[in-house]
Order: C-alpha cells, then sequence, then structure tokens
C-alpha cells in the first residue's frame, strides 16, 4: 500500500457517519469515541501543552495559537477538517482554540453557559460554529468533564444572572429556572477522543474535586458565509481553514 493510500485511509476514519451528523443537528452535540490524531501527532500536542501550561499557568491559555504558532499543524490538519465539514460546510474558517485545564481538587465550576452568549456581535451569525473538546486527560464525571443540556442549541441568547466568582470561571450563569439538570449528558471522553458542540448549546461542568487534572484543547471554526466584524473583533485573528471565503473576511496567513 502506498503511503498516499495509508493517508487516504487514515483520514476516511474520522468522518461523521450520517448518523452521527442527524444527532449534531438535533441535539447540537456528537461524542468522537475515536483517537482524533495518530499517536505520535496526539503526543506532539500534548507535550506542547504541557510547555504552554508550564510557562503560563492553566488560566492564561486562551487564543494560545496566537503564542504558538505551533499548534496550526493540528488546528489546520485534515484530521480535525474532515471531522468538522459534515456540520460546519465545506468552507471553514478557524475562530479560536483555547487549552482548559482543571488542576486537581479544583473546586470552581463552569457555570451553564452558551458560547454564543460571549460572542454576541462579532459574528454575524451563531449559526454553524462548531468546538471540538479533545481531551489531553481523562474526562469523566468526577474530575469535572463538560456536561450539556441537548437541544438546547436553536437561541444561544438565555437569560443571565451574576455568580460568585469564586466558586465559578465565569462571572454569569444561565438562570437555574431555565435548565432542567435532569436532562444533562456528560461528555466522558478517553485521552484523544474529542466531543463536537454547537456554539449556541447550553454547556457546563462542575468543578474539579477528584485527585486528577482534566485538560483539553477547544478547537472552534465557523462556516466562512458569517461575517467576522473586525470592528468587534480588535486583535483578534482568524484563519482560512478550507475551501473559500464567502462573506469578505479577512485572514492570516498560514
Amino acid at each position: 500500500m502506498t503511503a498516499n493510500a495509508i493517508s487516504t485511509e487514515w483520514r476516511s476514519y474520522w468522518r461523521l457517519t450520517p448518523e452521527q451528523v442527524a444527532q449534531y443537528q438535533r441535539d447540537g452535540y456528537v461524542l468522537f469515541h475515536q483517537p482524533l490524531f495518530s499517536q505520535e501527532k496526539f503526543a506532539r500536542l500534548k507535550a506542547i501543552f504541557e510547555e504552554n501550561l508550564e510557562r503560563y499557568g492553566p488560566d492564561n491559555l486562551d487564543v494560545i495559537h496566537f503564542r504558538d504558532p505551533r499548534l496550526l499543524e493540528f488546528l489546520l490538519s485534515d484530521e480535525v477538517l474532515d471531522l468538522v465539514e459534515p456540520v460546519v460546510g465545506p468552507n471553514i474558517g478557524l475562530w479560536s482554540s483555547h487549552f482548559i485545564c482543571k488542576p486537581p481538587y479544583t473546586g470552581k465550576a463552569t457555570p451553564w453557559h452558551e458560547d454564543s452568549a460571549y460572542w454576541n456581535g462579532r459574528v454575524s451569525t451563531m449559526a454553524g460554529i462548531c468546538t471540538v473538546w479533545l481531551a489531553i486527560d481523562e474526562a469523566t464525571p468526577e474530575n469535572g468533564c463538560m456536561r450539556v443540556i441537548p437541544g438546547t442549541h436553536n437561541n444561544g441568547f438565555s437569560e443571565y444572572e451574576p455568580v460568585d466568582t469564586a466558586q465559578n470561571i465565569f462571572g454569569s450563569q444561565i438562570r437555574p429556572e431555565l435548565i432542567d439538570e435532569s436532562k444533562a449528558v456528560y461528555f466522558a471522553l478517553q485521552p484523544g477522543e474529542c466531543s463536537l458542540h454547537e456554539a449556541r448549546l447550553i454547556h457546563g461542568a462542575r468543578a474539579n474535586t477528584s485527585p486528577k487534572r482534566r485538560a483539553g484543547y477547544t478547537m472552534r471554526y465557523f462556516p466562512t458565509s458569517s461575517k467576522v466584524y473586525p470592528e468587534r473583533n480588535q486583535g483578534h485573528k482568524i484563519w482560512l481553514a478550507r475551501g473559500v471565503d464567502l462573506a469578505g473576511n479577512r485572514y492570516e496567513n498560514a
């Protein structure tokens, strides 16, 4: 078998099935219980994460690819883009990325929220924005894995109220009476596995009260038919990851 044939066979392994695409459209998420990258490539990514964690600490790892361009190898990879194309479309922009790390016994929770609520006004529409959450460590309910309320991705702008930042990562949360926690689905993942969720989906995570660290890498993508407003994204960089631009966006060079 030629190297190109091996590459083609390896790439086809990541495509979502029609049933998984239908679940994503219906529920706003899908779990991908397969290795996203090869063992060697995942090991390189984890080493980059550990290096940045040591350098910047766990609270300063947002849009980390702005500071560490080595991450573009992963963010613009066929493995990831083949995975998100069925739900984002063939013309894909890289919106952001973030190493998220909850050390052992860290008592802060991620309150119920929608990513779209924090990006309101920065993009012409939140529809189609997808986050790939790649597990660096094992993610379990005990160490604060992500949890979602299925099917809540049709609005994206719920009513919020302030919360204490001594106990929460964010300073606001969706009003509790709007959440039916009995419907919550927990995203248990092994290292190297990932989930995909829509930007408007209600999600959060409990505090990590276990002795195990929980770390992941979020990779976020948008359809290039969406306009990213430069005046509302000062200093924010986006890349054309695949296909062509459809909205007159300005991109960085890969």
